[in-house]
This record gives structure tokens, sequence and C-alpha cells, in this order.
């Protein structure tokens, strides 16, 4: 028996306990709803979710081609709306996750207008949009499930059979989402707290980077600071007693290090003996020898192997790193938070090159031989350009004709057709698939592409609506594609949960509803 028939008899027995006063419920209906509502906290969420992705992580480690996605989404209906899609082409949402961008939060969720990416924003619009996007997801669920009831009340034999499989087999449009709680929003305490806000709403997973929470950058940005290790793995260990405490004992932790492109650091870390985590961060610190009658008011000094060093420090009062330490740096902080509790890596590059990411990953397997990563595909990379003077550069170093090729000017549209351009399109095609094999990413997201893809229609749209196409710049431009194109949304009403209200006026109120969708609702002309 499923078991939705095993709720209707339940509810059955359940009516028949408390007597006439319940004659008007119906457990069918009742049955109908608790199916349409699986989820009932953010907590039964997060444990689902969880162990969903700690199922996928295994099978990435078993066969690489078993990689996950995701999109960032800043709304509640585009998560939704993305879901909808998967669904419809691929028939089901395995390994298909949700990213939740902080970025995103800082440009369109602050009630202080567009902000960077500097954690500045509000943190509660974090766990807001976790408990808004997993609202949308739900929808989405009993919206469908609305469709396939209906069409069970109309169908008979075969038909009706087939319809009640798609019920009890029925996918869920909620999944995974890995959530950024940027550098915490303040102390270890402060994370924890925030932690579990978004833990609360229904996140399995947070992102934490490395960098000083008030000095917080954009990882594609300048002027990133970090913070030595053990400052860094006290909010490790805050996110992970967040997800204990609330019995999510699956949760997911991503550590993500800022070092590639880090130069400076707010701290000198402590350090109680040579070698340990605090001496090696000092070890990359840009230093000068320097004997005591050198010194000036106020110099910083440290003591390593009997010299007196004097750490570089800017007018900032922040100190720097030596140029070109950045790789070391990186795999030293992902070696570090996979000892001490998380799960995932997260290493923010400047380019997406795949022998660069692997170089590193390729080191730090050598002390953590599953470790893996998330990879942000990211929208601030030129990936058309980047991916061009690969190839050249590869083609030059082969000794292969590049003369009819300007590096500095291959993004123009006048090489798309060259035979350059087509194997750089192709190694973006298979991007994701190879770096999973070669540098074990087994999470490819990209951050904001539904901001750029909301400009992009939105500039369309404007353009011919307010030009010389008028009203055939919506109908021919969205409309007429929607329809043909099967999207869910054409139906905005259904979309916006009118025919589920419908459904709840018939069980509450029985022939007395008074019904939205009746024959004169103009959503019937599609």
């Amino acid at each position: 028996m499923s078991e939705y028939q095993n709720d209707i008899q339940n509810l059955a027995s359940l009516k028949a306990r408390y007597g006439s006063g319940w004659d008007a419920i119906s457990p069918e209906s009742a049955a109908r709803m608790r199916t349409q509502n699986r989820f009932r906290t953010g907590l039964d969420i997060a444990r689902y979710t969880a162990a969903i992705m700690r199922a996928d992580m295994a099978n990435y480690d078993a066969d690489s081609s078993k990689y996950t996605q995701s999109l960032g989404c800043w709304h509640g209906f585009i998560g939704q709306q993305k879901m909808i899609s998967i669904k419809k082409h691929f028939g089901s949402t395995e390994r298909r996750y949700l990213y939740l961008s902080g970025w995103m939060i800082a440009a369109l969720r602050s009630e202080f207008g567009p902000l960077p990416d500097q954690s500045m924003h509000e943190k509660t619009a974090v766990p807001a949009l976790i408990k808004e996007l997993y609202t949308f997801l739900r929808q989405a669920d009993a919206r469908e499930l609305g469709g396939l009831f209906r069409q069970l009340d109309a169908a008979q034999g075969d038909a009706r059979a087939a319809i009640q499989n798609k019920i009890d087999n029925f996918t869920t449009h909620v999944v995974p989402i890995i959530a950024d709680i940027d550098a915490g929003f303040g102390n270890a305490e402060a994370t924890y707290l925030l932690a579990k806000q978004m833990i609360e709403a229904g996140a399995c997973c947070i992102q934490l980077e490395n960098q000083v929470s008030d000095e917080k950058q954009c990882g594609h940005q300048d002027g990133k600071v970090t913070v030595p290790h053990e400052d860094f793995l006290a909010k490790i260990r805050a996110v992970r007693y967040a997800f204990l405490e609330l019995g999510v004992e699956d949760g997911v932790i991503v550590a993500r290090t800022d070092s590639l492109g880090a130069g400076l650091t707010k701290q000198i870390a402590y350090s109680r003996e040579p070698g340990d985590l605090g001496d090696q961060y000092n070890s990359f610190l840009d230093v000068e020898e320097v004997t005591p009658d050198a010194l000036a008011d106020g110099d910083v000094l440290i003591r390593r192997e009997g010299k007196l060093l004097r750490p570089k420090r800017l007018p900032s009062n922040l100190f720097q790193f030596r140029e070109g330490s950045g790789e070391a740096r990186c795999v030293l902080d992902c070696i570090t938070a996979l000892q001490n509790g998380a799960d995932l890596l997260w290493i923010e590059t400047e380019k997406p090159h795949i022998a660069q990411i692997g170089g590193m990953v390729n080191e730090i397997r050598k002390v953590v031989p599953n470790a893996k990563l998330v990879y942000n595909n990211s929208p601030s990379f030129n990936w058309t350009l980047n991916f061009r003077q690969q190839v050249y550069d590869g083609m030059k170093d082969r000794g292969e004709d590049v003369s009819a090729y300007d590096r500095s000017h291959l993004m123009s549209a006048e090489y798309d057709d060259y035979p350059l351009a087509r194997v750089a399109d192709e190694r973006i095609r298979t991007f994701q698939e190879d770096a999973a094999r070669q540098a074990g990413i087994f999470h490819h997201l990209i951050t904001l592409p539904t901001y750029h893809t909301a400009a992009l229609s939105t500039d369309n749209l404007a353009k011919d609506y307010f030009g010389k196409q008028g009203m055939l710049g919506y109908v021919a431009g969205v409309q007429r594609k929607e329809i043909r194109q099967g999207i869910a949304c054409v139906k905005h009403q259904n979309m916006s949960g009118s025919d589920l209200g419908d459904d709840h006026k018939d069980y509450f109120s029985g022939e007395a509803a008074l019904k939205a969708g009746g024959k004169h609702n103009t959503m019937n002309q599609f």
C-alpha cells in the first residue's frame, strides 16, 4: 500500500474516532494535502537534502562522471522555475542543486539597495532567502500533485492506475541548497548563530570563507584579507556544532579559501612552536631581516631561526604576504580545513584553468586522498577570451602557426568561425566533465547566472516592446515561446496557486465554493 493510501485509511480512522463533528471532513482530501506538503519544517528539508548530498559525494568518489551542478538563484520564483524546467527536460532532479549566492543577496535583496559583495547586507536576509526558496519549491510540489489529483479524479481503469503510480513515485522539487555564509558575519559565535538560522530554514550545506569578516571582498575583486588558520577552524567548528545541535548530523561544510588572490592578512598568527599552524601561516609573510639598531618606533617583529624579521606592514595596518605564495597557501588552507571538519573545498581562482586547479588538488590529495571541490564557474571570468587564449598558447607552444590571430583581441566576433574558436568552445562545453575528472571538482556552480539572464531578457523585451515591435515584442519574444516550449508559468494564474486555492475551497466549502478557475477564466485559452 502506498503512503498516500495508508494516509487515507489512517485519517478515516481518525475521523471515525471524533464522530459526527467531523462528518464534513474528507480523509482523501486531507491525505492529498499531506502528500502535497511532504516537508513540515526546514529541518525536515535539511536532513533529507543532507542525505542526498552525502550519497552524491560517495558516488562521485567512486565515479568522477557523477559530478553535481547548480545555478545561483536570488528569488524563490527563480529557483522554482529552474527545478520545474529540470524535471520537464530531464525527468529527474538527480545531482542538480540550488546555489544561494551572498553576492546576489547583497546586490538584489538588501534593504539598503544594491551593495557590493562585502557582507554589508543584513545577515538575516540569508536564512530568509533559504526559506523563500524552499517555500517556492514546496509550492511547485503542491501544484504538480494537485494537477495529478485532478487527473486521478477524471480517470478510470488502467489510466487511473498509471496516474496513481505517478503520485506514489512523485519526484520532489526540493533539492540541496549550498548556502553562502560569507565569512560568518562576525566572530565564531556570530557564525554559529547565523548557521543555526540557515539550517532551520532548510540549508544542508554551508559555504564559509577564510577572509576577515569585516574586510570581506568578493572573491573576484582585489583587496582580500585572510585570517590565520585557527580563526577559520573555530568558525568551521561553530558551523558543525550548529548542525549537530539541530540534529542534522549529515550536514555538509564547504571551506572556501581566497588565498590565491588574497595578498594581505590583518593578523600575525599566534605560534606556540616552530612548524605549527601559526608558524606556517607566518612563514608566508613578506619580511626583511633587521638588526635592533635599525628598528623604528611601532615596528612589529617576529623571530624565526634566530633571526629578527620585520613583516611588511601597509598604511592600512595590514601585513603583506610574499608575492607568488598564493598556491602554497591555498594548499595548506585546504588540507588544514579538511583535517579539521570541513567536507568539501572551494578554491577561488582568477581563471578557469583545469591544469592550475588540478595541480593544487593533486597536492592536497597527497595528504587527504578523497579531497574534492565545489567550483565557481564564475561569470566574472571572460570564458571566451580565457579559453581562446589557452588554445592559442597551446598552439604556440607546439610550434603551430598562430599568425592569423591577435592574442589580445581573441574575443572579437571575427574569430567565431575560426578553428581556434571552435576548439575553445568545445573545451568550454566539456569543462565541467573534464574538471570533474582531472581536477577533483565534485560540484560545479555558476554563482550569478540568473542575475545576468534577467538583465538580458529584460533588455530584449524593453528594446522590442518600447520600439517598433510594440505588443509583438512581448507576444513573439515571450508568450509565443512560452506556449511552444511548454513553460509552466505561461499559465501564471495556475503558477501563483489559483488552482490550489480552488481545490482547498472545494475541500472547505463544497458546492458553495466560489472558484476562480471557471469557464470564464481567460487562462483557459492556454
